[in-house]
């Protein structure tokens, strides 16, 4: 027999169709639309679940020149896309080797690197070039198996990043590298660069700060959708547990 007394399930939280957040952490509705040059392709590994922190359906819904693919491979560049691309080292993807600006002493916001990870020749014109962006997204070590996987990047322009701050995420996430950065910021980074459009970044960094404030706005009355970071204690033991 029911208890009549008993708590009635709580409803779902329904999801915005864009960015895929729950609704309490979603700000589309606050998004600018921003004209883009160059071409902007956004490869998700599968098991980035990370939703309520990540940026990547926030920042393709800036672009109508924008497009995000969940998976681990493709077959080139083009399948990738969804339309055909003549020439691959027309399009940059950001590198994740070894190789670090403040180690090759360069200056520039952006770099291309040669096969060897040295910093190339011809800087201007390699980059004058382009026509599109990939970026990959997930943590470290899936943005780096998406590397592995797609032996078509080797055809793409290598470029690293050379940013002036850290990442905005501050404490809600640790990045594994100083110059790590969200894959809106890494957006904002490059295409103003590359466009020489200041406006480009702006935006996109106003609505990463819009997207973090609402996410702590939310730890206080919703912790389950915005749980905050665990100690490094805790993590440290956690995996010396799996490990044991």
């Amino acid at each position: 027999m029911s208890n009549p007394t008993a708590a009635a399930p709580a409803e779902p939280i329904p999801e915005c169709p864009h960015c895929q957040k729950p609704m309490p952490l979603c700000i589309c509705d606050s998004v600018t639309p921003i004209e883009n040059r160059l071409s902007l392709l956004i490869l998700q590994h599968p098991q980035e679940q990370d939703r309520a922190l990540g940026t990547a359906r926030l920042l393709a819904k800036h672009f109508a020149d924008a497009t995000v693919r969940v998976g681990l491979s493709w077959p080139s560049l083009s399948k990738a896309l969804g339309r055909p691309i003549e020439n691959a080292s027309h399009w940059a993807v950001l590198y994740l080797g070894s190789a670090r600006a403040a180690d090759l002493e360069a200056e520039a916001e952006i770099v291309a690197l040669n096969r060897k990870g040295e910093v190339a020749d011809n800087q201007r014109a390699l980059l004058g070039k382009l026509e599109g962006v990939v970026l990959l997204d997930g943590t470290w070590s899936q943005a780096k198996a998406l590397w592995w996987r797609n032996p078509w990047m080797l055809k793409c322009q290598r470029v690293i990043l050379n940013p002036s701050r850290p990442s905005r995420y501050g404490r809600l996430r640790k990045e594994p590298r100083k110059d790590g950065l969200s894959t809106i910021e890494a957006a904002a980074s490059i295409l103003s660069s590359l466009e020489r459009r200041p406006d480009i970044a702006e935006t996109l960094h106003a609505s990463f700060e819009r997207m973090l404030t609402r996410y702590r706005e939310v730890q206080a009355e919703m912790p389950e959708l915005a749980p905050k970071p665990a100690a490094k204690g805790r993590r440290r033991d956690f995996r010396r547990g799996k490990r044991a």
